[in-house]
């Protein structure tokens, strides 16, 4: 049985729900979905250039999740960039 998902803390805005190559209708793409902790684990990472531990902690998660997260999110930003997907973003959520 899997461990029960720890409520996450999220930040970062989502600009778009998809991004995708130039030229190429989204419906003819292979899609790949960023879940909204990737897009975080991203933000906290890349952007701001927060470490590992602290960005884990204001996630409310473990250094270990977090370095699993970030690694997620970079495989399928790489191989969205690399062989021409789809990148779903996580919706929005509203109050």
């Amino acid at each position: 049985m899997a461990r029960p998902k720890k409520c996450r803390h999220l930040s970062a805005h989502v600009p778009c729900n998809l991004f995708k190559p130039n030229g190429i209708r989204g419906c003819e793409l292979e899609k790949l979905i960023l879940d909204a902790d990737e897009f975080e684990a991203l933000h906290l990472a890349d952007v701001l250039r927060l470490q590992q531990l602290q960005a884990a902690e204001q996630m409310g998660i473990s250094r270990q999740t977090f370095g699993n997260l970030i690694g997620s999110a970079r495989h399928k930003v790489a191989r969205a960039i690399i062989e021409g997907k789809a990148l779903v973003l996580p919706q929005p959520i509203k109050d």
